[in-house]
């Protein structure tokens, strides 16, 4: 069930905390830097979701692993733009590690297997 995928569960945690902040990016930034987060963290899920489905899974997971490392830097050109606070940002870099020494575990386990 896709529920009790951990990785897939910090993820959407992740969405549900990073929506009501894009919202408050300038409004001249919300459609163009913030839709592109948010664009790019649900990639991420779907990544998630269709590897956890899929058979051969180091492809996805590796495409999932490229989208976490665009996400990371889309959320740091926020804070530095002055659209994260120090605090969100600081957030925000906290759950994607998580979420990336998941990735990673998850990889390192197909990649062993062949």
């Amino acid at each position: 069930m896709l529920e009790d995928l951990i990785i897939y569960q910090k993820t959407y945690d992740f969405i549900l905390w990073l929506h009501p902040a894009v919202n408050k990016f300038p409004k001249s930034q919300r459609f163009v830097l913030g839709q592109r987060i948010e664009n790019k963290a649900l990639d991420l899920v779907q990544s998630i979701i269709i590897a956890n489905a899929a058979r051969e899974k180091t492809p996805i997971l590796a495409q999932a692993s490229m989208e976490l490392d665009e996400l990371r830097i889309l959320i740091r050109l926020a804070k530095d733009l002055h659209f994260l606070s120090v605090r969100q940002y600081g957030l925000a870099a906290e759950k994607l590690n998580e979420i990336g020494r998941m990735l990673a575990g998850w990889r390192n386990r197909f990649s062993q297997a062949i």
